[in-house]
């Protein structure tokens, strides 16, 4: 049997892929379980600098739930809330990724698959990706950990119509509802996704998991304190600053080493 995630590496880049093409790679107990483990597995790797999430086959990101599991995995309250715990392991593993996560949208992204890309840093689809959260045709809820990274996308606003509706909508809507940070020709998904990562694999990869953990600091409401203050100098007394600054003076190209 292939393994439901997949990790391919390439330099500085790993590569996580949903791996269910015969189901558009609709997420079962064992992919939440499996992308959960290569997420912990790569934020614990110094020598990856970007992370990008596709889906295999090409003709598809993620549908959502493998609906074919619910007979024996969610068909109550108690199997469900079990199912849920598994889930929101991968969604921890995804937010506490110090790494830029690039998300590859190719085709559908809807519902858990929507849920995914939500979690990535950059979201790059192509013109005619697919998105939505259709749920309530099913009479589900999204729980808490699945709702937030749409509501701290889209506002909660928007996330409610998204779920009320259950409307599956194209991708120049999706750019509007800021599910989506980039639309290219639907030939370009991979390409985009993989100059994007470049990159930010070329960057000061320090910097970039700074930046990242800045980014969704601003988005907590307390007040910066001191300590957190003084952090946002630190990289003044990094290896890879003045490789920068030599580099600069140089008008050459940095090699950054990530120290």
């Amino acid at each position: 049997m292939s393994l439901p995630i997949l990790v391919e590496r390439d330099g500085y880049i790993a590569t996580v892929v949903l791996n269910q093409p015969d189901k558009l790679n609709a997420m079962s107990k064992a992919m939440w379980a499996g992308l959960a483990e290569a997420m912990t597995l790569l934020s614990g790797d110094a020598a990856v600098r970007c992370i990008v999430v596709r889906g295999a086959g090409g003709k598809a990101f993620c549908p959502g739930a493998d609906i074919g599991e619910f007979e024996h995995e969610r068909s109550n309250a108690v199997q469900a809330a079990d199912y849920g715990r598994v889930i929101r392991s991968a969604i921890d593993a995804m937010s506490n990724c110090p790494q830029p996560l690039v998300a590859q949208i190719d085709g559908v992204c809807v519902g858990g698959g929507l849920l995914i890309a939500s979690l990535c840093d950059i979201r790059i689809c192509g013109e005619a990706s697919r998105f939505g959260v259709p749920v309530r045709n099913l009479g589900l809820v999204e729980a808490y950990a699945e709702m937030a990274p749409l509501v701290r996308l889209a506002g909660a606003d928007v996330a409610l119509e998204i779920l009320l509706e259950g409307r599956i909508f194209g991708a120049a809507e999706a750019r509007e509802k800021r599910l989506v940070t980039r639309v290219v020709p639907d030939s370009d998904v991979a390409m985009a996704a993989r100059a994007s990562a470049s990159r930010i694999a070329e960057g000061a990869p320090l910097v970039a998991r700074w930046h990242k953990k800045f980014a969704r600091r601003l988005q907590d409401p307390r007040p910066i304190d001191e300590a957190e203050e003084a952090e946002c100098y630190a990289c003044f007394d990094t290896e890879d600053f003045r490789i920068g600054w030599a580099a600069f003076q140089a008008k050459r190209k940095p090699r950054f080493m990530g120290r």
